[in-house]
């Protein structure tokens, strides 16, 4: 997306391309979210069933995400496929619920979640959390700004850091199960746990578990957003999108193995940080600081990730005179959307301010499995109107985009069905953006009759 004579650099090779996308993966998730899920299906089968079938979708996501930044390498991702392929309202929907919740939401989330554990690594009392949060958001913002090497030198440090954390988890976990197998034996006393029973039952189970695993795993799409600043991004961009996902499946998968072995699904289920139980046991007081250096590092990376790719949603919806015109522009000197992040940082301290972000990203997660089927939905959209890509094409054409949309239904409803008032008030944020795009349409019109009057 170009805006006058300032264009994005082009600064963003496939490793680097690669990291971005296993830190717009890795987060806080897999350190936490793996207790939640044992808890919804109570064996330790379909807890390492339910972390395939997340690493199954994500992959089939990959895919299709791969041949839709080959076919367009602009900046902005999802919002361009959806724009191309369903019109301007549904893509502005998705930056107005990307702005307003997901991003902003997740960004003040995990700029909290890295105050808490700097602040309990450094000793500081609890009133220093948001501080550190609202430091994290500017400092990166800042960073941000300056180009897209340094935000991009940035998230290669931390996710080299986070997968070193969980690569030293995944060891203690499996080495603490061969030297002491005992049920029970790290976790403390913990509650039965009652496995569901039929075929029914399981379909239910594993739709509830999958919430929070894909919430784990979501994220490789953002790496799309930064296409048109990549290196040759019909190639890179696919190959970062593959072999990033499946890394993290990989990654993903061992580490729960690794919980399951050392703890047991029992005591998983009851464990409140399983990292932390796993190289507590193995490491004792270094091993619970070491977990929260890990996921200080993780989160630290996550926030960097977001404040990098996002803002240009914003921009390619300025672009199109579908928001603040101001947005639209790019620094002259750093060629980067630095209103546009800037905007997207006041709104996430605020949020961090409020303390409102953990429930309102709770009304929306359903929101962005919508639009991830939309862009599913997208590639049969663009194959009709322009053929297969000459790039890349998604392989087992057309099973995989099918499974995929597939997926991202079966997501929704499990999230919708997990809590449908959640699910409720959601719907009414996105409606909130038909009057918002009405408006910014109509004021854009008028400013072009206005040039040429």
């Amino acid at each position: 997306m170009t805006t006058g004579q300032t264009t994005y650099a082009r600064r963003i090779g496939t490793f680097s391309a690669t990291m971005l996308v296993i830190g717009g993966i890795v987060g806080s998730g897999i350190f936490l979210n793996p207790a939640i899920v044992a808890r919804r299906v109570g064996t330790t089968d379909l807890t390492v069933l339910a972390w395939v079938l997340g690493g199954v979708i994500a992959l089939l996501g990959a895919f299709c995400y791969a041949e839709l930044g080959a076919q367009r390498p602009q900046a902005g991702g999802g919002y361009v496929y959806v724009r191309d392929a369903f019109g301007r309202l549904p893509a502005f929907l998705y930056g107005w619920a990307l702005l307003l919740v997901i991003a902003t939401g997740a960004e003040a989330a995990v700029a909290v979640t890295f105050a808490r554990y700097t602040a309990a690594l450094l000793a500081l009392p609890p009133r220093a959390d948001v501080p550190i949060a609202v430091t994290a958001i500017v400092a990166l913002s800042v960073v941000n700004v300056l180009g897209v090497r340094f935000g991009a030198w940035t998230q290669n440090v931390f996710t080299l850091l986070k997968l070193a954390a969980i690569a030293v988890v995944i060891v203690a976990g499996l080495l603490i199960a061969k030297a002491a197998p005992a049920p029970g034996a790290f976790a403390g006393p913990f509650a039965a746990l009652t496995p569901p029973v039929g075929l029914g039952a399981t379909v239910v189970a594993i739709g509830a578990a999958l919430v929070p695993v894909m919430f784990a795993s979501g994220g490789w799409q953002q790496t799309n957003f930064v296409a048109e600043e990549m290196i040759e991004p019909e190639k890179s961009l696919p190959r970062a999108l593959v072999l990033g996902t499946s890394i993290v499946v990989v990654v993903y998968v061992l580490a729960n193995l690794a919980y399951t072995r050392a703890l047991t699904t029992p005591g998983l289920a009851a464990s409140a940080a399983p990292a932390a139980d796993v190289l507590g046991a193995a490491l004792g007081s270094r091993g619970r600081a070491a977990v929260s250096f890990g996921i200080a590092c993780s989160t630290f990376g996550f926030l960097n990730l977001v404040i990098l790719v996002t803002p240009r949603v914003y921009q390619a919806m300025a672009a199109d005179g579908a928001f603040f015109p101001a947005l639209a522009r790019l620094h002259p000197r750093y060629r980067t959307p630095a209103a546009a992040i800037a905007l997207q940082g006041v709104w996430a301290t605020v949020l961090a301010l409020s303390g409102t972000y953990e429930q309102l990203n709770d009304y929306v997660v359903f929101g962005d499995w919508i639009f991830f089927g939309l862009c599913g939905v997208a590639v049969f959209v663009f194959r009709r109107r322009e053929g297969a890509p000459a790039r890349f094409r998604v392989p087992l054409w057309p099973l995989t985009p099918a499974l995929f949309v597939l997926a991202a239904l079966y997501v929704m409803i499990s999230s919708v069905g997990a809590n449908p008032r959640n699910a409720a008030i959601g719907t009414a944020l996105l409606l909130a953006g038909v009057p918002a795009y009405l408006w910014w349409r109509r004021a854009a019109r008028a400013g072009r009759a206005g040039e040429q009057g």
